[in-house]
């Protein structure tokens, strides 16, 4: 093995992934496998025939049941974890809890939703946050990648949403650009213990949205195009490698070239 492959070499790291199951978590969970990590996700929503996906590609993956937003959940997850395995190398913070009357626009959002969406996601990833940390002071290592987003970045472009049913929550911009600064402010409290925390930024992830949409956001990216979900996946291994150990309390988008306007 060369040099240049020796240090993105993730060989044996144990991998926890947050979300694992939905759209951005498949294509991670499904990378680290083949890269020969071992993956232990963690969900709420049971998905057997992704879990059996998974299980195809690699066994060293499981699957835990686990509501982020519960100290009590995280609590049984993560003692299940150090007695199954015994470690955590890294956490990617990806999952994406909301309640049911999420999606709204500014005007029409109320106090109670904002509190509540708010607490779910980025106090869901607080929660899990704050009991790795513990395991990986213990081991005077670990890297923790968050799944942030352009929206934490810059101001919505309102305009690509005009004539659909979509919009951009305003809960979603001060939970990404918490989720940027709550980045910075780890990155530096837990240096001393070897522990590198970085965020990636997605660009809009194509997901069948509404083809006026697509249209009106392609003519705004200047690679001409909505990202796809495996395109975050260079940058997450990046961070999550040997050469990436001198990297840390930083943000990359992965957005085509959006925020450089």
């Amino acid at each position: 093995m060369s040099q240049t492959e020796n240090i993105f070499n993730i060989n044996g790291k144990l991998v926890l992934v947050t979300g694992g199951f939905g759209l951005l978590g498949e294509e991670i969970v499904t990378h680290f496998l083949k890269e020969g990590a071992t993956v232990v996700v963690l969900d709420c929503v049971d998905d057997a025939e992704k879990a059996a996906r998974f299980s195809e590609i690699s066994n060293e993956f499981s699957y835990i049941n686990c509501d982020i937003t519960s100290a009590e959940s995280v609590a049984r997850a993560m003692n299940q974890i150090v007695e199954e395995q015994g470690k955590v190398d890294v956490l990617i913070n990806n999952a994406y809890p909301r309640n049911e009357n999420y999606g709204k626009k500014f005007e029409d959002v109320a106090l109670s939703d904002w509190q509540d969406n708010v607490s779910q996601h980025l106090g869901g990833y607080f929660n899990v946050t704050q009991q790795v940390v513990p395991i990986m002071k213990k081991q005077k290592s670990g890297t923790i990648v968050f799944m942030a987003s352009i929206y934490g970045m810059v101001g919505p472009q309102f305009s690509v949403y005009e004539g659909t049913d979509m919009t951009m929550p305003p809960e979603y911009a001060a939970i990404k650009g918490g989720l940027v600064n709550f980045t910075r402010y780890l990155s530096t409290n837990l240096a001393p213990y070897n522990i590198t925390v970085n965020s990636v930024s997605p660009g809009g992830i194509y997901n069948k949205q509404d083809n006026k949409f697509v249209a009106r956001y392609e003519e705004r990216v200047p690679l001409g195009r909505m990202g796809k979900a495996k395109d975050i996946l260079g940058a997450i291994h990046f961070l999550v490698s040997p050469a990436a150990d001198y990297v840390t309390g930083q943000n990359i988008a992965v957005d085509g070239g959006w925020t450089a306007w």
